[in-house]
């Protein structure tokens, strides 16, 4: 679809148009004989195509007729009265050069202002441009535009505005509600488009695999491999955090900051020799260098030093390498938290490189498929709230055992808010989610809110034992939170898992007190 790049606001028609628009029926005068297209008596429905004024109280209009045959056909006419452009009509013959014009019904009159009960200021609204054209009699250059709403409770509407420049037929538009009756477009080319980001998603998911598996094989390698190859498996074990260091708020941030997520921006920076401990780029090292091991294997590609290269030269090569990994998964399973497991078959012999590659090519995926996921639920609310995400997934050491870590934090920026409260100051709302497996805990997921210095905390543990455990000692965690100079919430621990869903009921609590 055609990108829409303008922001400036564009004032809806005033409430106060034209009150012709809400005429029943008119009688209209064929330019051209229809050719018996419609005998007299007959009926069929027709789309207002164009309506153009010609003098005062005459108007030249366009109709697409759908007849019964199946077939279309285009008449123009003129009428005493005008009709709304893009509204459906039933037309009858009154003769071979008259036809009689009639509303299917009001609701499907385009709406010339928008009801802030069910749209309230703020909210994000989509549509389709369906038509478009310049008005005749307005005194500065006005293009009248027909937008049929996709979102909101408007959906399935057709929306009538006034813009100082034409809105391409058939784009794709993002627009916020202003409190003037007016639209604030949101320029398509700050966001990336939602359905290459699906279909990227989805497969990335398919190939992805789950971190335990590649640092099972890993630990069962064979010993004697070639050097370059042991240098970069040392390197990518090396450079797992321990619980001590996850402990660190300054060494948990540095974590984080080399958990592969930010590995593009990185290279895109100029910042190549700063990703030495970058998950994401160690596990490219790995892949370039079991390559060349491979009986029939590409080519080794450029080593440790020439990251730039290394990622651009990644897709070709991390497709070749997946192969037959999975098919193709649900957009939803995707954006799912905690990420669900997925161990890549295991091969006939332990040690096969060819599996560690498959193994390695599918962590990569598992952590592109984070960084998508981030993309995707980085978005407007409907209520006009900017959302940005940041997923990932942090494998650490935890004695012989290498336990994967998934985070999410969603940061909200309350814009709607602001604009009805301009002398506060801008609201973050901060959600944080954890999920692991540690033993002897068991499976652990955490969900924590914090607001202007209160947070409040939810904690679902599987096993029974490891519930009551948790809750005996939630009394000690607020005492925490309260010397870190937070205020405390509830903090509460149950059994089970949390709610599936786009978002659950109890919004997303706990952090550490001191990160």
């Amino acid at each position: 679809m055609t990108e829409i790049s303008t922001s400036r606001p564009i004032a809806s028609v005033p409430t106060a148009s034209r009150a012709a628009q809400a005429v029943a029926d008119a009688a209209l005068k064929l330019l051209q004989p229809s050719s018996g297209l419609l005998a007299a008596g007959d009926s069929a429905e027709a789309e207002v195509v164009s309506v153009k004024e010609t003098a005062q109280n005459s108007f030249q209009v366009m109709l697409r007729l759908s007849l019964g045959s199946g077939q279309q056909a285009t008449l123009e006419a003129t009428s005493t009265r005008p009709l709304s452009q893009g509204s459906l009509v039933n037309v009858t013959a009154l003769s071979d050069s008259r036809l009689m014009v009639a509303l299917q019904s009001a609701g499907a009159l385009p709406l010339d202002s928008l009801d802030l009960e069910q749209v309230p200021v703020g909210t994000l609204i989509q549509g389709k441009v369906v038509a478009s054209e310049q008005l005749a009699e307005a005194k500065a250059t006005v293009y009248r535009t027909l937008i049929n709403l996709i979102n909101t409770p408007l959906a399935g509407r057709q929306l009538a505005v006034d813009s100082p420049q034409p809105l391409p037929v058939g784009s794709l538009l993002s627009a916020q509600v202003q409190g003037d009756q007016s639209l604030r477009f949101i320029p398509l080319s700050n966001r990336l488009d939602q359905l290459a980001l699906s279909q990227q998603l989805n497969s990335q998911l398919s190939r992805q695999g789950s971190l335990e598996g590649l640092f099972g094989a890993l630990a069962e390698l064979d010993p004697d491999l070639p050097p370059n190859l042991r240098n970069a498996v040392e390197r990518l074990l090396g450079s797992l955090p321990g619980p001590g260091q996850l402990s660190d708020a300054k060494q948990l941030a540095k974590a984080m900051e080399n958990s592969g997520a930010l590995l593009e921006a990185r290279l895109l920076a100029g910042h190549g020799a700063a990703t030495g401990q970058d998950l994401k780029g160690n596990l490219l090292r790995l892949i370039a260098q079991l390559l060349p091991e491979l009986p029939n294997a590409p080519a080794a590609l450029p080593t440790a030093g020439a990251s730039n290269a290394m990622a651009q030269a990644l897709p070709a090569f991390i497709r070749n390498a997946l192969g037959s990994l999975g098919q193709a998964s649900s957009r939803q399973q995707a954006l799912s938290f905690p990420l669900p497991s997925r161990l890549a078959q295991a091969a006939q012999e332990e040690g096969d490189l060819e599996t560690l590659l498959k193994l390695a090519a599918a962590a990569v995926s598992r952590l592109q498929t984070h960084q998508l996921s981030s993309l995707a639920q980085s978005q407007m609310t409907p209520e006009g709230n900017l959302v940005t995400t940041w997923q990932l997934e942090l494998p650490m050491r935890n004695q012989q055992e290498i336990v994967p870590l998934q985070i999410k934090i969603q940061q909200e920026e309350r814009q709607a808010q602001q604009q009805r409260r301009k002398d506060e100051q801008k609201e973050n709302l901060w959600r944080i989610e954890l999920a692991f497996d540690i033993a002897p805990l068991g499976p652990l997921q955490v969900q924590a809110q914090l607001l202007r210095g209160s947070i409040s905390s939810q904690l679902w543990a599987e096993r029974a034992a490891t519930a009551r455990f948790i809750d005996s000692e939630l009394g000690n965690l607020r005492e925490r939170l309260v010397a870190a100079g937070l205020e405390v919430g509830e903090l509460a621990c149950q059994q089970g898992t949390p709610p599936q869903g786009p978002r659950t009921t109890l919004q997303q609590r706990w952090v550490d007190e001191t990160a």
